[in-house]
């Protein structure tokens, strides 16, 4: 499924750009207006009810919307982006296709790089320890599946492990601390592959765990912003199906050795539908978060939330309605998540029991350091700051 999925698609910076975003907002509206007077105003004031598909954002509606939500930032490259690592409010790392990786060090100005060899990779997924050392994970069938490790920021990089299986296919990493790892990868000979390490990256074993981790027909994951996999505290961890008659989540107390998977009632039973990502605040509150990437505006459930640590979930949708690739809890706010997607992006300061939109503009994954510092990379070497509320204010 994921091979599908791959056909799918602080305060003195803001303080700085204020003139130049306010000058090209009132631009807008001025273009707006003088074309077609009130209709602009009339399709971004709509209100439209929830579960409904929203209209699309006028000339007028996007540059206001952009304005108080994402500052666009440049990125060095014109590659698909879908994996980034948030160490700080200064220190971030992405990564994305044609062996392509990012990294800031100041918050604002991203330098890109290219991993030797490694132009015909696709690095989906990302984890940073800090400015110096990050693990970055490719995505593909089989061999195109690896992971690299750097120590020295990015200069050289070191091939930790390739993928020897021919229908295997990664889908994500995470990290507990610098040392204790998880690699998520799709159904192989019916269970889905998950491999563990205890030394930072170089060496991995495989869970075991293949019963806990049998997988239903046609079910797979989505390697859409690193974020199908997810982990709190020093030993939970979750990950997120799609493609089956039911969408699941599984979860792992003991540090991803045994699973058990629940029913999640976010749509599946095609493909291109399902959870893409699963995002936690702590042991027992998450939310799930997808839809159809085929489909980015389908009206249909795209989010759902559990208060017993994936034990049994109810649907949450999400603002905007349509397709969401990733749901992430920030962290200094206990309750506040952002949620993006094709469709958009948006915020909750309650846990995912209501959402606010913050953008239209289409992004593959987001990640915060604290209630006022994030990003967004999406798109064609799309980069994005945080440039709206603080979060986990009611």
């Amino acid at each position: 499924m994921t091979k599908r999925a791959t056909q799918a698609a602080g305060g003195a910076a803001r303080a700085a750009t204020r003139g130049p975003v306010l000058a090209s907002v009132l631009a807008a509206l001025l273009a707006a207006l003088l074309a077609a007077p009130g209709a602009a105003m009339a399709q971004d004031a709509t209100g439209a009810p929830r579960g409904l598909p929203l209209p699309p954002p006028s000339a007028v509606g996007q540059a206001l919307v952009q304005a108080a939500g994402w500052q666009p930032l440049a990125s060095g490259t014109g590659a698909e982006l879908r994996g980034l690592s948030v160490v700080s409010e200064t220190v971030a790392w992405a990564s994305g296709a044609k062996g392509t990786v990012l990294r800031t060090v100041d918050g604002v100005k991203w330098t890109a790089m290219q991993v030797p060899d490694a132009d015909q990779l696709d690095f989906r997924d990302i984890h940073a320890v800090d400015a110096n050392t990050a693990v970055i994970m490719s995505a593909g069938p089989g061999a195109a599946s690896r992971i690299y490790r750097t120590t020295d920021g990015g200069a050289s990089w070191q091939l930790q492990l390739t993928n020897s299986d021919a229908d295997g296919f990664w889908d994500a990493i995470a990290f507990w601390d610098a040392r204790h790892g998880i690699l998520f990868g799709d159904p192989v000979k019916g269970a889905f592959q998950v491999l563990l390490t205890a030394d930072g990256g170089a060496t991995w074993q495989p869970a075991p765990d293949p019963k806990g981790l049998a997988s239903l027909p046609n079910e797979g994951a989505f390697a859409a912003s690193g974020t199908c996999l997810t982990v709190a505290g020093s030993k939970d961890a979750w990950f997120s199906t799609g493609g089956a008659e039911h969408a699941r989540v599984f979860h792992s107390s003991d540090g991803g050795r045994s699973w058990r998977a629940s029913a999640v009632p976010i749509p599946a039973g095609a493909p291109a539908r399902g959870i893409f990502s699963v995002g936690f605040r702590d042991g027992r509150v998450g939310l799930a978060a997808g839809g159809d990437y085929k489909d980015t505006s389908m009206a249909t459930v795209n989010g759902a939330r559990t208060e017993d640590g994936g034990a049994s979930w109810s649907a949450a949708p999400i603002l905007p309605t349509g397709y969401m690739s990733v749901v992430v809890p920030v962290r200094g706010a206990a309750d506040a998540f952002v949620a993006a997607g094709l469709a958009g992006s948006g915020y909750s300061n309650d846990a995912g029991k209501s959402w606010t939109i913050l953008d239209r503009a289409p992004v593959n994954t987001v990640g915060f350091a604290s209630p006022a510092v994030g990003w967004a990379v999406g798109p064609k070497g799309l980069v994005m700051k945080y440039a709206g509320p603080i979060l986990g204010k009611r």
